[in-house]
């Protein structure tokens, strides 16, 4: 295992007192947490190399032979639907000269190298080569794509590189009761596209989880319509995740239960629960729909993101106009991220500035203090 270097090493460990102290006297992470390479390093190894992230929903892969793409750590993987129905995850490399197999979303049946046409079921057996008749004990038996320990979770596909780590029913089963209700299973996925951001990963994980910038930042969108005095966070700090609840009123245009919702009652109809999976997961789930992110590193400046959108099923089915009403929605929520976008970039492009010093936390933004925590955790880890 990598151990960090003195520098780095003096800042984990500035990032452990804060994150072991009070929210009361917590301040932001300095400079070098976002800037290091070393760091960055530490992440992959030790957060995204060990812990769950996600592709995304298993509804977004509902047929036998769907399947979309990802990476864990810089390592190309694929989730597919097997013939069975599971939702399994396999290496997205081929065995024969280690060409990408995949790109992107589709169907298939058979995954085909575009190269040389080594042909993988999908179990990730390979079942078809060309022209191999001549290699010394060659056998087409022997020869299998890596699987990747995949598990599927109130809807939630996860994927993780660590055989040893904890079911994420485990780590999980704090939120399970708030997650439940909803039936995000049952949410229709309409959108979904990958996007690269300038900005370090991390900037875009702490602006997701706090509401102390929407009245400013989003006060052309949904900033007016969240009351910030209904804001729960835990009471204590998980290791796996962080989270906020918040109502919103009857101005809202989104973010209340539809007529026909007969799985939530009283004040859960017009609550939000936003988790975060740590590393990088992390979404918004209303009663009428949901919108999540995951993030995966593209070096300490740049991160690319996966943005997805899924309606209550109640909702989905009450449209006259799908096609209309679903492009004003997603119109409305890709206009939120362009917000975010500005103010993540800009972070990014001050935090460089060598007058730049982090500043005290607000009470809004408990989950930061968490979200330290867990980095601390991570990155101090001995083995």
């Amino acid at each position: 295992m990598t151990n960090p270097q003195p520098e780095v090493a003096d800042v984990l460990s500035g990032l452990r007192a804060v994150a072991d102290g009070p929210l009361s006297s917590a301040v932001n992470m300095p400079s070098a947490m976002y800037h290091s390479d070393e760091v960055l390093a530490l992440e992959q190894e030790r957060a995204f190399g060990r812990d769950w992230v996600s592709p995304g929903l298993a509804a977004e892969i509902p047929e036998v032979g769907d399947h979309l793409t990802w990476s864990i750590a810089d390592q190309p993987v694929f989730c597919v639907r097997d013939a069975s129905g599971e939702v399994r995850t396999f290496s997205n490399v081929c065995r024969h000269r280690m060409m990408t197999l995949v790109a992107g979303d589709g169907n298939s049946r058979r995954i085909t190298c575009p190269y040389h046409s080594w042909t993988y079921d999908l179990g990730g057996q390979l079942v078809g080569t060309n022209h191999m008749e001549h290699t010394d004990g060659f056998d087409r038996a022997d020869i299998c794509l890596p699987e990747i320990r995949t598990e599927v979770w109130q809807g939630w596909i996860y994927c993780t590189l660590d055989e040893n780590a904890p079911s994420v029913a485990e780590l999980l089963a704090p939120i399970e009761g708030f997650v439940v209700p909803y039936g995000v299973a049952d949410y229709v996925p309409v959108h979904r596209v990958d996007e690269v951001w300038d900005g370090n990963w991390k900037f875009l994980t702490e602006n997701f989880m706090e509401g102390y910038h929407l009245p400013v930042t989003h006060r052309a969108t949904l900033g007016t319509w969240m009351p910030m005095t209904s804001v729960v966070f835990p009471d204590e700090r998980h290791g796996a995740f962080t989270y906020q609840m918040f109502e919103k009123d009857e101005n809202a245009v989104y973010g209340r239960a539809h007529a026909d919702n007969d799985r939530l009652e009283g004040a859960w109809r017009s609550t939000t629960f936003m988790p975060t999976v740590f590393p990088s997961h992390m979404y918004i789930l209303a009663p009428d729909h949901l919108w999540y992110l995951s993030l995966r590193p593209l070096g300490t400046g740049q991160v690319q993101l996966r943005f997805g959108i899924a309606l209550a099923p109640e909702v989905h089915a009450s449209l006259d106009d799908p096609e209309a009403w679903i492009s004003e929605m997603v119109g409305f929520f890709t206009a939120v991220c362009e917000e975010d976008r500005v103010v993540v970039e800009g972070i990014h492009a001050g935090s460089r500035s060598p007058l730049a010093r982090p500043g005290p936390l607000s009470w809004l933004e408990h989950e930061l203090h968490h979200f330290m925590g867990y980095l601390a955790d991570r990155l101090m880890a001995s083995s």
